[in-house]
């Protein structure tokens, strides 16, 4: 186990800016002095995390290229067999590939990721929050397999930026590449992704996240935060078991109804960044809206990839417009199975 937290007035030494960037990136001035201590730490890992590990990792590296060659040669539709050239895979295998990552087709998956198909998700989307709202998924809702509760720290918690709170992190491997994880003792507190549109590391998610929550101590505990993680992404490979998920949202009053606004979009459905803002009874607040999405801390789990512009564009993604397509793509193949 590895704890960071703020140590005022000590500089950080070359070792630990290679670890967590370089202080001049990161926007608290108690980040800017990092202590890093060495705890002794379990790294083993039980054999079905192991083999969801290879098969969450190995999967996603392949269709992270095939979704940007798609995108990037949609007008030609290019073939099963240029797909999986492209790729370095027989075309048999390539099928294989889709069928077990998402339940779908290359070429269904590929229409599901187009962008017809986003404009598609977006119809009657102004109607959307409200029917989840009459049907009860303001408190709780529904994620796949998976029953998420929430609660919101106070606002006094939030201006205290995390001061007195242990936050537990741990890396992952998910259908969708290595994740951050971190929990407190009350819930999931943050879902991020490794690797970015830029090739970012571990060290720069675990900056990223830092700095929400700036006077926080920090451990490096990944036997904390395994369960939520598998909880979460289990089911994709058949290891999980449907139980309640529990977050804590932490974040400014504007942030927090935002995103439990996120929390009321059923899978397959999509909205508007203007549609939030007139549900929550500011339609002229789509920019600020925007920025709070931007910020949700939880990824996949809060889901801030349903949200597109008016127009069916995709918009923006935190942790790259490649994911964000291969989560609508793969959330389309849940469907699929469903029906």
């Amino acid at each position: 186990m590895r704890v960071l937290s703020a140590f005022k007035g000590r500089q950080v030494d070359s070792l630990e800016k290679a670890r967590i960037g370089s202080p001049d990136r990161l926007s608290s001035p108690r980040l800017r002095t990092m202590r890093l201590e060495p705890i002794s730490r379990n790294t083993a890992k039980p054999a079905a995390q192991a083999a969801l590990d290879r098969y969450n990792l190995r999967d996603y590296e392949l269709i992270k290229r095939s979704v940007r060659f798609l995108t990037q040669s949609w007008r030609e539709q290019p073939s099963l067999d240029e797909l999986a050239g492209h790729i370095g895979l027989s075309p048999a295998h390539c099928q294989r590939l889709f069928k077990r990552w998402c339940g779908l087709s290359p070429k269904e998956f590929m229409g599901a990721i187009a962008v017809d198909h986003a404009r598609q998700l977006l119809q009657n989307s102004a109607s959307v929050l409200d029917a989840s709202l009459q049907s009860g998924l303001s408190g709780s809702g529904r994620l796949h397999d998976l029953f998420i509760s929430h609660e919101a720290m106070t606002p006094g918690d939030y201006k205290r930026r995390g001061a007195g709170l242990e936050m537990a992190y741990g890396y992952h491997a998910t259908p969708f590449g290595e994740a951050l994880a971190m929990t407190t003792k009350r819930g999931l507190a943050g879902l991020a992704f490794v690797e970015g549109e830029k090739g970012g590391a571990r060290e720069e998610a675990l900056a990223d996240m830092m700095r929400r929550w700036p006077a926080c101590r920090f451990v490096e505990a990944p036997e904390r935060t395994a369960a939520y993680v598998m909880q979460l992404f289990g089911t994709v490979a058949g290891t999980g078991s449907a139980q309640r998920v529990r977050l804590v949202l932490i974040g400014t009053d504007f942030e927090l109804r935002v995103w439990e606004t996120l929390l009321k979009i059923p899978i397959g459905r999509a909205v508007s960044y203007g549609d939030i803002a007139r549900h929550l009874g500011c339609a002229t607040a789509s920019r600020a809206v925007g920025s709070a999405v931007g910020r949700n801390p939880i990824s996949f789990v809060v889901p801030c990839h349903r949200v597109m512009r008016a127009d069916g564009g995709l918009g923006g993604y935190h942790w790259g417009i490649t994911r964000k397509r291969a989560i609508i793509g793969w959330e389309a193949g849940k469907l699929f199975e469903r029906s």
